[in-house]
């Protein structure tokens, strides 16, 4: 177990938390929750060991493990991603070093009657017997299957990780961190830069893994199906919830309650008390009562209530003039970079009212087609902008095109025209810029700060059709939930190319999936796009198994005879089997007991039977090992 003991932060004076303590079990399922700015990334460094607290310490065992996911990493360059990712075994591949170096030696020394030769012997033998029980023999076949499970294609292992985006670089940083199987994992974000494939495929792994977890997420479907107990840090302490998040929500709410009827109570014994102290301060016969009371108001051990910030991103899209019925049109849509084809003859269509969703995996195309559908990329092919149409574009990166030295009103107004230019305050209070913040440089700005002042210039020109890609990267759980009360409000078309599952649940009527450069149209929002693509799989299935039925007939006589070459194939597997089983006891018993005659000292007087000895013991131990290597082969 891992625990958190006395815990306090300070920043600036003011406690980040104070005094916290809890305990992480061997297979608990945390959802670290919390307002940005409450400490959750701190807590997970603190936990990772990675920072010390200001007061208490983390409590573990000497061999307790920890896998830490932070937001920024640094990925390791020069390697192909399979070797890269092949470095989680590191005390693996340290021992195949070694085995390499002792074979050598074993290969050039004549010295067999030496104690030097016999030592080298005895490691080499121990290495392979490590080697084997860390399960070295699968170890690549278990790298691939956790690399492919996060999106990467085969032929993807053997290109260097310097190739790819930074996104796909937190991918294998992720498979290195599952690969070492800690005793708990520290996850920040890992979806990110995941697509709901991937998502999903995490969920799986994570819902298997049989160590504990606390995980940082702002994907409420994620945390529901990856968590079972909450954790949220809030007044600089923490409330501890023995459930999945959305039942946290239902839980914490009541808890508030609680709290507030109990504040409410605490302060009018409060006001009672100072009340009396006050009226009867000055009477000589009640001084003993009244300091009783000063003291007993000194004890008071006071609820304090978190403040609670109501405010919200309260906007609506400004109105823009009426589309004409075809909103965008895409006729033989085609993009290659290089001789990649990224988009191969891409035909669809938007009408007036629309919303759609872009789906599919990391570099199948959304956000090109995006750029293209936006007037920001060339391409091949005809793209039809329908009657009045006015394109409001948001990019995944643009909030990092911000000017870093202009200030938030500065931003803003720069960009602002007309009649805005006087409700810029306003606009910036919507997106929660109030006070002496509309003064902050947007290079000190956090993420999620920045995604929603790049949200903001957008509001300033009206559109009909807006196109958004990721924007709810860095905006926190509220932040997400009023714009997305805001988009399905929006009396426009929309495109929206998202991997937030929760984000757009509800909010379009049609799904796009992109894969292998081309696209199919779902009608529904994501979840019933999940559901007709499973139906689909499973109708995939059945069409196999019923032209299996519709050949069989036929060719009865060739299926047996199939089944009886396969039976036959098992048979003598089976049997090599165990008779590798056989040979490898009876040749384990005999190595250990050359073993035994090399160790007695008496042998050394003998050089000629010593040489024999080592002689017979080099062979049974490369017999050994080529009978181990095949039965794993087989049993496999």
């Amino acid at each position: 177990m891992l625990t958190l003991s006395h815990c306090s932060v300070q920043f600036g004076g003011n406690y980040l938390f104070d005094d916290i303590t809890f305990t992480i079990g061997t297979r608990d399922r945390i959802g670290l929750v919390g307002k940005n700015g409450a400490g959750k990334s701190t807590m997970l460094k603190i936990l990772s060991g990675n920072v010390a607290s200001d007061e208490g310490n983390v409590i573990k065992s000497n061999d307790y493990t920890i896998g830490f996911l932070t937001q920024d990493l640094q990925a390791t360059l020069g390697k192909t991603v399979l070797e890269e990712a092949m470095t989680s075994f590191d005390v693996l591949l340290e021992i195949e070093k070694e085995i390499d170096h002792l074979n050598n030696e074993l290969m050039i020394r004549t010295d067999y009657e030496s104690d030097e030769y016999a030592n080298i012997l005895d490691r080499h033998a121990h290495l392979h017997e490590r080697f084997n029980f860390l399960g070295g023999a699968s170890v690549e076949g278990t790298v691939q299957r956790i690399l492919i499970g996060l999106g990467f294609e085969e032929k993807d292992l053997y290109r260097l990780v310097d190739e790819f985006s930074g996104g796909w670089q937190m991918r294998v940083e992720l498979a290195k961190i599952l690969l070492k199987n800690p005793d708990c994992l520290l996850l920040d974000e890992p979806t990110n830069h995941l697509d709901i494939e991937s998502v999903q495929w995490l969920e799986l792994f994570l819902k298997n893994y049989e160590g504990a977890l606390v995980l940082i997420s702002h994907d409420k479907a994620f945390l529901d199906i990856a968590t079972n107990r909450t954790i949220e840090i809030t007044n600089g302490g923490i409330e501890d919830y023995n459930c999945s998040y959305s039942k946290y929500l239902v839980e914490r709410i009541q808890r508030r309650d609680l709290v507030k009827q109990a504040y409410a109570n605490q302060q009018k014994e409060i006001a009672k008390t100072e009340e009396f102290i006050e009226r009867f301060r000055s009477k000589a016969n009640l001084a003993s009562r009244v300091q009783s009371r000063i003291k007993m108001l000194d004890k008071i051990d006071r609820i304090e209530l978190e403040e609670e910030d109501n405010s919200a991103i309260n906007f609506r899209f400004p109105t823009a003039p009426r589309s004409g019925l075809m909103v965008i049109e895409s006729t033989d849509l085609q993009k290659s970079y290089g001789s990649k084809h990224v988009l191969k003859g891409i035909d669809f269509a938007i009408e007036r009212g629309r919303k759609m969703a872009f789906v599919g995996k990391n570099g199948e195309g959304k956000t090109t087609c995006a750029k293209i559908l936006a007037g920001v990329e060339p391409f091949e092919g005809i793209v039809t902008i329908g009657h009045n149409v006015s394109i409001g574009y948001f990019a995944q990166q643009q909030a990092e095109t911000l000017d870093g030295n202009r200030t938030v009103f500065e931003t803003v107004d720069d960009v602002a025209t007309g009649e805005m230019r006087t409700k810029i305050r306003a606009l910036l209070g919507a997106f929660l810029f109030s006070g002496d913040d509309v003064y902050k440089k947007v290079k000190v700005l956090s993420g999620g700060e920045k995604s929603r002042l790049a949200m903001a210039i957008l509001l300033l020109q009206p559109s009909n059709l807006l196109i958004l890609d990721e924007p709810t990267n860095h905006l926190d759980m509220r932040s997400k939930d009023v714009l997305k009360k805001a988009i399905k409000n929006y009396e426009g078309s929309l495109i929206v190319v998202s991997h937030d599952r929760e984000f757009l649940e509800g909010l379009t009527d049609q799904v796009a999936e992109f894969k292998i450069g081309k696209v199919r149209v779902y009608e529904g929002d994501i979840y019933e796009y999940l559901r007709q693509r499973n139906i689909e799989q499973l109708a995939d299935l059945e069409i196999v198994k019923q032209q299996k039925k519709v050949t069989k007939a036929p060719t009865v006589s060739h299926e047996r005879e199939e089944l009886k070459k396969n039976d036959q194939e098992k048979r003598k597997k089976e049997k090599r089997i165990q008779e590798l089983e056989y040979l490898i006891n009876n040749w384990e018993v005999e190595q250990k007991s050359l073993e035994e005659q090399m160790s007695d000292p008496t042998l050394y007087s003998m050089p000629d039977l010593m040489k024999s000895i080592h002689q017979n013991y080099n062979v049974i131990k490369l017999s050994l090992e080529k009978a181990l290597t095949e039965w794993t082969s087989l049993s496999d």
